[in-house]
């Protein structure tokens, strides 16, 4: 492996594509591949040089804040209004094709098959009202034990619909780094003590920023003729989120930062770093689409990509 510091972690495709390969292995893992290699300890000093190179790129992109304890809580919210980067949502509401609509599920299967659980890891890391909180917004993310209603589940209907396959992992080899970023830094924050500040942050600013958008991916399935079940996931994320930006502001970010105000900075940062992989992820899909090109990898794709196989 070239030096890290020789590519620009946020675009290049193949450390983006490691790093996700990694962080599998603490998820559902590959097919074929023991699963001692979770724990590895070259394994995992070889994903630390990645993360260093993720991390230090985020860095040079989001400028340091160091607000008092009482400020945090604005500065998020001023940190969502003032983001920048086109709409994904109006630009699928408007002018987005059925193709396009694919694409974008093919993207956020990345994450959306497996929702919510790069912020469980954090559950065991936070306590009092921050986690009471945190634990509230993830049971309605996991159905409150409704197999079924799980938005994971959701989307694999949503996908179904589509036309595409929702086996979990079934699209890896298509996703370029704008995209698999977007997962890695959930997971990064997720599976490290030290950054649980950070994944408040960027749980905050998920659910604050999903109402509108949400409502208008479902708006455009409507107009490509999708039904309701098909419209089903962005429909619930729509009725929950409105009470889960409300209580994930003003419960689990103001709860943490009470009992912890040395975290207020991290939580800013989780916050704007994830606005900014999110404005990547965009500029590169409406790029890709105004250009009348796929944002995807090609199926023949990048050597090696379609050997990997995710376990079901």
């Amino acid at each position: 492996m070239p030096p890290v510091t020789a590519v620009d972690a946020l675009a290049d495709d193949d450390l983006q594509l490691a790093l996700y390969v990694c962080y599998e292995l603490h998820y559902r893992g590959f097919a074929g591949v023991d699963p001692a290699w979770e724990w590895d300890p070259a394994l995992l000093s070889f994903r630390a040089r990645l993360e260093d190179a993720f991390l230090d790129r985020l860095h040079q992109e989001i400028a340091p804040s160091t607000p008092d304890c009482a400020a945090v809580e604005r500065a998020l919210v001023d940190l969502v209004a003032g983001a920048d980067g086109p709409s994904l949502s109006t630009f699928m509401l408007e002018s987005g094709t059925l193709d396009a609509m694919r694409e974008f599920c093919i993207h956020r299967s990345a994450y959306q098959l497996k929702e919510a659980d790069p912020h469980t890891f954090a559950i065991p890391r936070l306590w009092g009202e921050a986690k009471a909180t945190m634990v509230e917004i993830q049971t309605d993310e996991y159905g409150s034990g409704r197999p079924g209603e799980m938005h994971a589940e959701l989307f694999a209907v949503t996908m179904r619909a589509l036309g595409l396959d929702a086996t979990y992992g079934a699209y890896i080899d298509r996703l370029r780094a704008e995209t698999l970023a977007t997962v890695n830094l959930a997971t990064l924050f997720g599976l490290h003590r030290r950054w649980r500040g950070a994944l408040v942050g960027h749980l905050a600013v998920f659910e604050m920023t999903s109402v509108e958008p949400m409502g208008r991916y479902s708006r455009a399935l409507a107009r490509m003729g999708l039904g309701p079940e098909a419209r089903r996931f962005y429909d619930v994320h729509v009725d929950a989120d409105v009470h889960h930006g409300t209580i994930a502001l003003e419960q689990m970010v103001r709860g943490l930062v009470a009992g912890e105000p040395h975290l207020g900075p991290d939580v800013l940062f989780g916050a704007a770093a994830v606005l900014s992989v999110e404005r990547r992820f965009a500029q590169h899909l409406v790029g890709a689409w105004s250009a009348n090109r796929s944002s995807l990898v090609p199926p023949a794709g990048i050597g090696g990509r379609a050997d990997f196989a995710c376990c079901a």
